[in-house]
């Protein structure tokens, strides 16, 4: 993250995403597969690491051996074609979008960090439970502890989108894309960025 001036002089904090170069290898047409997509490949490996089909399914749109494959669903497919390169001006100045990525991976944490719980007092006969939950069950009715409870577990490393997103800047030449805010994933961490499912509410 890092921070940019607007028209107004006001420091804006923002999220520097690489949009690499995305081409189109497939469009899913609702006649053959009973919706409407685009699928972007993004990313370089090395060809022997892929399979003969996968190298098949990419040879059509002319694209290097891919690492990644993303679908997309769209209403309508007349602006796009196999082989198409998408760069970061896709986005404006202004635009909405939803970014998806894998959070941080925390590993095993307790109650405090993954659930924000307050913790229990630090005097008057608490022995060494001062981070710990608490009671999770009720007695003899229903005698389980109910499903969803929240305790402590795995946190972080999960696939989270997060919503109604603004594009400050789209720099084709640089191929960078500034969002307000932040974004889910560490530095370096692949994402999506889509049109926002929300764009009519304010964030």
């Amino acid at each position: 993250m890092t921070q940019v001036w607007d028209a107004d002089h006001r420091v804006v904090p923002v999220t520097v995403i690489e949009a690499g170069t995305c081409r189109v290898v497939q469009l899913r047409t609702p006649e053959r597969d009973g919706y409407a997509a685009v699928q972007l490949a993004l990313g370089q490996t090395k060809q022997r690491r892929l399979n003969k089909p996968a190298l098949g399914h990419l040879q059509p749109s002319g694209a290097p051996a891919t690492r990644d494959l993303a679908e997309l669903r769209v209403s309508d497919l007349s602006g796009f074609e196999v082989g198409q390169i998408l760069k970061a001006d896709v986005f404006q100045a202004g635009d909405r979008v939803d970014v998806t990525g894998v959070t941080k991976g925390k590993g095993f944490s307790g109650v405090m960090q993954r659930h924000n719980f307050k913790g229990q007092g630090a005097s008057h006969g608490n022995h060494k439970s001062h981070r710990a939950p608490g009671a999770i069950g009720a007695c003899a009715t229903p005698a389980r502890v109910f499903k969803g409870t929240r305790m402590a577990g795995q946190h972080g490393d999960r696939r989270v989108t997060t919503l109604n997103l603004e594009v400050v800047e789209g720099d084709a030449e640089r191929g960078l894309i500034l969002i307000k805010g932040a974004v889910p994933g560490s530095n370096g961490g692949l994402v999506l960025i889509r049109d926002a499912v929300k764009a009519g509410r304010s964030a």
